[in-house]
């Protein structure tokens, strides 16, 4: 099988990390991955944020967990604490992926950079999961204060979060839905 191939359909979303920290050549392989998405008219709207520091990564993860407890909507406050309280999973890596609106595909162009990512780590033998969830600190009353210490441009904003590491456990990828799939021939 075709190792891109192979990489997509083998892929899942990892939601137990080992912790171990990943190599230099892994972190730079994901970063270059990251800068080689398209983007429409290569405007590039994004700035990276890479974290490895395994104690900030702890600090955002509690951050994040506390502003949850407190939200209106519980869904996502029941469900990490269900799932042991961790919104990061011990992952060493935590890549953020920040947008500007300087296109109106923004967006869209993060999910793609997220997409290369993903795969990249998928090709390593790592696991990954792309988590939304990373901006629930970014929203809270120390909002202020991440967006200075992870150094956010201005005019960028959370788009999407990536974290990356050694499997501890692993699961099979999800069941693909063939009635999404419409054929006209």
């Amino acid at each position: 099988m075709n190792e891109v191939i192979k990489a997509i359909t083998e892929r899942y979303t990892c939601r137990d990390f080992t912790g171990a920290p990943l190599t230099d050549d892994q972190v730079k392989a994901l970063a270059d991955s990251a800068l080689a998405a398209p983007s429409a008219s290569n405007r590039q709207p994004w700035h990276i944020v890479i974290i490895m520091n395994k104690e900030l990564i702890e600090e955002l993860d509690a951050e994040g967990f506390k502003v949850l407890s407190g939200a209106e909507d519980r869904t996502y406050y029941e469900r990490v604490r269900d799932g042991g309280g961790k919104v990061f999973y011990n992952a060493p890596f935590l890549m953020l992926v920040l947008g500007d609106d300087s296109s109106r595909w923004a967006q869209m162009d993060c999910g793609i950079l997220c997409q290369n990512v993903v795969l990249t780590a998928q090709s390593m033998g790592l696991g990954s999961c792309i988590v939304g969830l990373a901006g629930v600190p970014l929203t809270g009353p120390r909002k202020e204060e991440y967006r200075k210490r992870l150094g956010f441009p201005d005019g960028y904003e959370f788009a999407i979060g990536i974290l990356v590491g050694t499997i501890k456990s692993g699961k099979e990828p999800h069941e693909w839905d063939l009635s999404k799939v419409s054929y006209i021939r």
